[in-house]
C-alpha cells in the first residue's frame, strides 16, 4: 500500500469524506461501478475541462493534476459514452466521463464536444485506518439505513456504496410527489423542478427534491436546495456513479422516498434525469405502483411537439398519463397554447411563468399526504 497527495477531489465520491491524503493498491482484478480511483490528467478540454468538488464549486483540470473519481458508466445522447474496464492497473489510460469525476474507458461522444480528458490510473483507493474521512451522514433515517457489511464489501478497494442508503422494496407513506421527466437531456427538465421548489417554497410548503436517475453531479441537486429545499438526496446518496444498466431502480427511488419523508415534508419535487428512453432505468421507476401511487402530479418536459406525441404513447403504455408539459417547447406562448389546444394537455413554462407552472400542480394536491399499503 502506498500514498499519494490529490490534487482535487469529484463530487462523485462525496459519500465517503475523503481527504486527499489516499491510500491505493496498484491494481484491481475485478473492478466495480462506484470503486475510487486515483488518476492523473494528461490532457485537457475546452468544452469540458472542469471537475465539480464536493463542494459543488467547480475546478479547472490542469494537465498533471492527480484526481480522484469512482469508476462508473455514461450513456449521455449529448455528452460521453462509457464503460467500467473489465480490469484495471496502474499505469492504465482511462477517461473522465462527467464533472463529478465518474470515470472509465469513453467510447464515443456528442460531435459538439471535444474528446474525453484522458487520465493515467495511479491506483484504487484502500481502506487505512491511519486516514480519517469525514464523519458523513445523511441524517439519522441514513444511519437506520445503512448498508450492511457483505463479503464483498470487506475487500480493501473503497467504494461509494460502502456508506450508501439501503435500497428498499417498500415505499413508506409519502408527501405528495412531483415526478419531472422528459425526451432527453437538455429538455428542460431541471429548469422545471427546481421553479417548482422554489414556487412551492415560496407558497410556504415545506418540500424536499430529489434526482432519481443520471450520471453523478452535486449541481442539480444543490440547485434544489439554493432554490428553496430543505433537505435533497439522490442514486448517489445510495452508492451509484450511474443508474445506466441497474436493471430495477425502484428500490433505490423508494430509499431515497423514504429517506427524504423523514423530513416530514409537504411536497416531494423528483427530477429523473436523462429521457424516459435511454439506458439509465427511468422506467423501472415509473413501472413500480408504489411510486405511481404516490405521484401527485407527472411534468413531462419536451423540446418539440413530436417529443410530446411520444411522451404520451411512451407513458400511457407505462400507465402514466401527463398532467403538465413543460421544457422548451413551451418557451413561446405559441408552444403552450398549442399544446393546450392540439392535445388537450395543461402546459407551463418555468422561464415565462413560474407561478402558473406551480399553479398547475398546486391544483393537484387535494391531500397533505398520500397513504401507502405498508409491505406485508
Amino acid at each position: 500500500m502506498k500514498y499519494i497527495e490529490a490534487d482535487k477531489i469529484g463530487s462523485a465520491t462525496s459519500p465517503l469524506g475523503l481527504t486527499k491524503t489516499i491510500a491505493v493498491v496498484d491494481a484491481n482484478d475485478a473492478p466495480r461501478a462506484g470503486d475510487v480511483v486515483v488518476v492523473r490528467a494528461l490532457s485537457e478540454s475546452v468544452t469540458y475541462g472542469n471537475l465539480e468538488l464536493p463542494s459543488g464549486r467547480l475546478a479547472k483540470i490542469n494537465r498533471n493534476d492527480v484526481l480522484v473519481g469512482v469508476l462508473g458508466k455514461r450513456r449521455a445522447l449529448k455528452g460521453f459514452v462509457g464503460d467500467v474496464p473489465a480490469a484495471a492497473k496502474a499505469g492504465d489510460q482511462l477517461h473522465l466521463l462527467n464533472m463529478g469525476g465518474v470515470i472509465g474507458v469513453c467510447k464515443g461522444h456528442h460531435s459538439s464536444l471535444s474528446d474525453a480528458i484522458e487520465v493515467e490510473v495511479l491506483g484504487f483507493a484502500a481502506a487505512d485506518p491511519n486516514i480519517a474521512t469525514d464523519n458523513f451522514e445523511l441524517s439519522e433515517a441514513k444511519t437506520k439505513d445503512q448498508r450492511p457489511k457483505t463479503e464483498d464489501q470487506t475487500r480493501s478497494i473503497l467504494n461509494i456504496g460502502d456508506r450508501a442508503l439501503k435500497p428498499t422494496g417498500s415505499l413508506e407513506n409519502s408527501a405528495p410527489v412531483v415526478i419531472v421527466a422528459g425526451t432527453c437531456m437538455n429538455s428542460g427538465k431541471t429548469v422545471a423542478a427546481t421553479e417548482i421548489i422554489k414556487q412551492a417554497a415560496h407558497s410556504g410548503l415545506k418540500v424536499c427534491g430529489a434526482k432519481m436517475s443520471g450520471v453523478a453531479c452535486l449541481r442539480d441537486t444543490l440547485n434544489m436546495e439554493d432554490h428553496g429545499a430543505v433537505a435533497t438526496a439522490s442514486f448517489l446518496d445510495c452508492g451509484l456513479p450511474s443508474t445506466v444498466d441497474y436493471g430495477d431502480l425502484a428500490p433505490v427511488a423508494k430509499a431515497i422516498l423514504n429517506h427524504l419523508n423523514s423530513f416530514a415534508p409537504d411536497l416531494i419535487v423528483v427530477e429523473l434525469g436523462d429521457g424516459i428512453v435511454g439506458g439509465y432505468a427511468v422506467d423501472s421507476v415509473l413501472k413500480d405502483a408504489e411510486v405511481k401511487a404516490a405521484i401527485s402530479s407527472f411534468v413531462f418536459c419536451a423540446s418539440d411537439y413530436v417529443g410530446v406525441v411520444g411522451g404520451i404513447n411512451v407513458l400511457q403504455n407505462l400507465g402514466i398519463a401527463i398532467d403538465v408539459v413543460a421544457g422548451s417547447v413551451t418557451d413561446s406562448q405559441m408552444g403552450e397554447d398549442f399544446v393546450e389546444s392540439t392535445y388537450g394537455l395543461r402546459a407551463g413554462n418555468a422561464r415565462r411563468d413560474g407561478r402558473r407552472l406551480f399553479a398547475l400542480i398546486e391544483a393537484d394536491l387535494e391531500q397533505t399526504r398520500i397513504e401507502l399499503p405498508l409491505a406485508a
